[in-house]
């Protein structure tokens, strides 16, 4: 019976693990998406110092940087996640 509650607290304990793990990449994956929407709107006037700034200040990395006349396109990560996008006037 012992080995059994031991077993099962095992369980338990991995199960809560993996559940802490999807949520933080779920977080981790929709403020990539929110640093990289200001990011490029940010570098559409500013350049790659505003896109930097804006990635920067919603905790994210700027990854890449392009700018093709009017439209810029970024890609930033946060944690293991990556989300890019594009702005233009």
């Amino acid at each position: 019976m012992l080995f059994r509650s031991i077993g099962v607290a095992a369980v338990l304990g991995v199960l809560l693990v993996s559940v802490g793990h999807l949520g933080r990449n779920a977080s981790d994956s929709a403020r990539a998406r929110t640093a990289a929407d200001a990011a490029a709107l940010a570098a559409v006037h500013g350049g790659r110092d505003a896109a930097e700034r804006l990635a920067r200040a919603n905790g994210a990395e700027l990854v890449s940087f392009e700018q093709h006349s009017d439209v810029v396109v970024v890609r930033v990560s946060v944690g293991s996640s990556i989300a890019g996008a594009t702005a233009g006037e």
